[in-house]
């Protein structure tokens, strides 16, 4: 299959790209820092009694401050969304590169974990270093008391060393839990233990506060690498102990001018003298500079969210669909969502502190203001949250005026939140395929067409639903059914095409109706010739950009992504775009 590198470019090539260039910053980053430090060691005559540690230690910490500044800003869901809008980005380009900051995110992460493994390594050799190679002459710089300290005094009876391990295994727990496989299995351990991150920033901000780096403050009275005579005249001669006393311990007086300097401390003709003993001073932390700003930047956004979502919302009605699908519709104050955005839901009877996002499926429009979400019932959360809603009601489906509806447990939602499916109404023609469940990212974009489809750029929509029963089909049967009906009465039939994928055929007469007639021609057994509908989708609509939308398994979202990158002979450009659950 030829890959077509205007496509590759528009789809993956980009994200690669970025990735590329995020790594050689980084490791230039490094590099940069480690020639400053080693090139400082040198001139101070330290590199031998320090080595390499030191230098590796604080080149990685510059590469740490970077990315934990940064890995904040891709978890910002409000400024993302902001960003995001048309009005604020006007690029399309832009706003799909925004859709990358997840990508971004587990980078940052991923780059942390790295350079901290190699952080922690150097700074055990440091910790040895500063035991064997102690030196008297430098001991404001020197992290030892005395020369054999137990390294371990250093890593677990300092600020910095006890910190530096409580860091290392904060971050131990959130990177493990980070895995697909404990995320897939148990979502709730992922949830709880990268709340720590808050913890981990604590603990960073009183790491770097020990003063443990220090720099020189009299650089024009002593010179790196100046001769000190004084000094040196003290400790090689012999003092009687009668005249102990009138020598100073130390002086700040020059050597007399008119007073040879001794040959063995003369190495060349331009040695500098210096008039007083070096004096060092702690740092301040540079790290604080770097995450101060975004970690400020997400804790009012937080504090924003949590404001906003403070009030409960109106559950107008609840409907058990089959195949354990759950829909929920409600009313907020001064709600308004885009469609293809997302929500967090939060129940506290279900869960003090679990919030779970949910796609919306129904926006508030000009005339309507109830907003709703489908929900799949699988695992804890999902069930108590069905059983508070239906109280275990044997009915499928409850719809309760809002002056009769019981008493609903309390519900708080926060968003909402920004996704790739906001760019499907931005494009002339979208290809939007769903698996299962993945359905409800587009049920909101056929509900806004439902209300009007003539106000957006898109004129041509390709619907593709591969599901494994006829039940999951019946709760979306009546919307498709409803746009049909519409598109056809404004004699736009060609609007959109519908093609529904069974994989088993058991209770397909139950589909097949006078009800659902509009969806017999296009209920098709098997799974759908994606390099055939490709092909027939450029045919029909050459030289063009078409938008491709997925959200479902990863098997059939590798697919079209493929498909998207492959070139062909009607100069038609797939751009790819996907969500995903995990």
């Amino acid at each position: 299959m030829a890959v077509s590198w205007r496509s590759w470019l528009a789809n993956e090539g980009s994200k690669h790209l970025f990735l590329f260039f995020w790594l050689s910053l980084n490791v230039w980053l490094f590099w940069k820092t480690f020639l400053l430090y080693y090139r400082g060691l040198q001139y101070y005559y330290l590199h031998q009694m320090l080595g390499l540690g030191l230098c590796v230690s604080r080149a990685s910490a510059s590469v740490l401050n970077l990315n934990c500044c940064l890995v904040l800003l891709p978890m910002c869901r409000v400024l993302l969304a902001f960003l995001r809008g048309s009005q604020k980005v006007a690029s399309r380009k832009t706003r799909r590169l925004i859709d990358k900051s997840k990508t971004f995110h587990v980078t940052c992460g991923v780059t942390i974990c790295i350079f901290s493994v190699l952080h922690v390594a150097a700074h055990l050799v440091n910790a040895l270093n500063f035991s064997e190679n102690y030196n008297e002459d430098f001991l404001a710089i020197n992290a030892a008391h005395y020369r054999g300290e137990d390294p371990r005094k250093l890593l677990f009876a300092t600020v910095p060393g006890l910190t530096g391990v409580f860091m290392v295994l904060v971050l131990f727990l959130m990177c493990t839990a980070s895995t697909y496989a404990i995320r897939v299995s148990n979502y709730d351990i992922f949830w709880y233990t990268h709340n720590l991150f808050f913890v981990f920033y604590m603990l960073l901000m009183l790491h770097v506060s020990g003063g443990v780096l220090k720099y020189q403050t009299n650089l024009e009275e002593h010179p790196p690498g100046c001769f000190n005579p004084n000094k040196t005249l003290r400790e090689n001669t012999t003092v009687p102990k009668a005249f102990e006393e009138p020598f100073p311990n130390h002086t700040t007086e020059p050597f007399p001018e008119d007073l040879s300097v001794p040959e063995p401390f003369v190495q060349n003709n331009f040695m500098r003298i210096c008039s007083e003993e070096p004096k060092f001073q702690s740092h301040f932390p540079e790290t604080w500079f770097w995450i101060s700003g975004p970690l400020c930047l997400y804790c009012v956004e937080r504090l924003y969210r949590y404001i906003r979502s403070n009030k409960p919302v109106t559950i107008t009605s609840v409907i058990s669909h089959p195949s354990n699908v759950l829909e929920v519709r409600m009313i907020k104050d001064d709600f308004e969502a885009r469609p293809g955005q997302y929500v967090i839901l939060h129940c506290p009877r279900v869960s003090g502190l679990e919030s779970h996002p949910f796609t919306l499926t129904m926006c508030p429009t000009d005339t309507k203001a109830t907003f709703g979400v489908h929900l799949k019932v699988v695992g804890d959360w999902t069930e108590r949250f069905r059983d508070l809603l239906l109280l275990h009601s044997n009915q499928d489906t409850e719809i309760l005026p809002i002056f009769q509806q019981r008493r609903y447990p309390k519900l708080y939602v926060d968003g909402p939140f920004g996704s790739p499916f906001e760019e499907s109404l931005n494009y002339e023609v979208s290809l939007c395929v769903a698996g299962g469940i993945g359905v409800t990212p587009f049920a909101s974009v056929l509900n806004t067409l439902l209300d009007g489809w003539k106000r957006y750029k898109l004129r041509r929509l390709y619907f593709i639903w591969v599901c494994r029963d006829v039940e999951s089909f019946r709760w979306f049967a009546d919307l498709l059914c409803m746009l049909h009906d519409k598109l056809w009465q404004e004699n736009r039939p060609d609007y959109i095409n519908i093609q529904l994928y069974l994989s088993q055929t058991d209770g397909i007469q139950k589909i097949i109706g006078e009800k659902y007639q509009a969806l017999n021609s296009r209920l098709l057994i098997g799974r759908p010739r994606w390099k055939l509908l490709f092909d027939e989708i450029a045919k029909c609509n050459r030289r063009k950009t078409i938008g491709v939308f997925c959200c479902g398994p990863n098997k059939i979202s590798k697919i079209l992504h493929k498909l998207s990158n492959s070139s062909n002979s009607y100069g038609t450009r797939f751009e790819y775009n996907k969500e995903s659950f995990s």
